[in-house]
């Protein structure tokens, strides 16, 4: 089961950076269209704060992006095929706290009935957990953390 299933989170990973980066160049679309179609009135100052709202959307938006692209970068770059005997990007962990795939933060990803938490290995449970094998334990957030799998 672990096997096919590393591969299907990666995939649900790389599906949510996919469409969180569709949904901010649409933004940055609209955004772009909005500065475009400002028209000369006679008010003035209103045509120019109307750009220059519609340019600070565009420019949030492509702060965003940015941000989304190096998503898509961690996420292409972990190979979903290789085993993992330790805690480390690209590994599925089994914990008494629950699954966690260590590879983007993309929240819960409920799977065949299994909620997964996907992290990015910058979290701190990731961190908490790095290094670690299946029997080992680590405390965080003041509490036991008993590691049962990777893979």
């Amino acid at each position: 089961m672990l096997l096919t299933t590393k591969p299907r989170l990666h995939a649900l990973c790389l599906a949510y950076v996919q469409d969180r980066l569709a949904t901010i160049q649409t933004a940055i679309n609209a955004a772009q269209e909005s500065a475009n179609s400002e028209t000369k009135s006679s008010a003035g100052d209103k045509y120019e704060t109307g750009r220059a709202m519609a340019q600070n959307e565009r420019d949030r938006n492509l702060v965003q992006l940015q941000q989304a692209r190096q998503l898509l970068a961690e996420i292409q770059r972990i190979n979903p095929d290789l085993p993992c005997d330790a805690v480390r990007p690209g590994a599925l962990v089994n914990t008494s706290m629950g699954w966690f795939y260590l590879g983007i933060s993309a929240g819960k990803l409920p799977l065949d009935g299994t909620d997964y938490f996907a992290v990015s290995a910058a979290a701190p449970v990731a961190a908490a957990l790095a290094g670690r094998r299946p029997g080992d334990s680590v405390l965080f957030n003041g509490k036991s953390v008993q590691i049962s799998a990777v893979s």
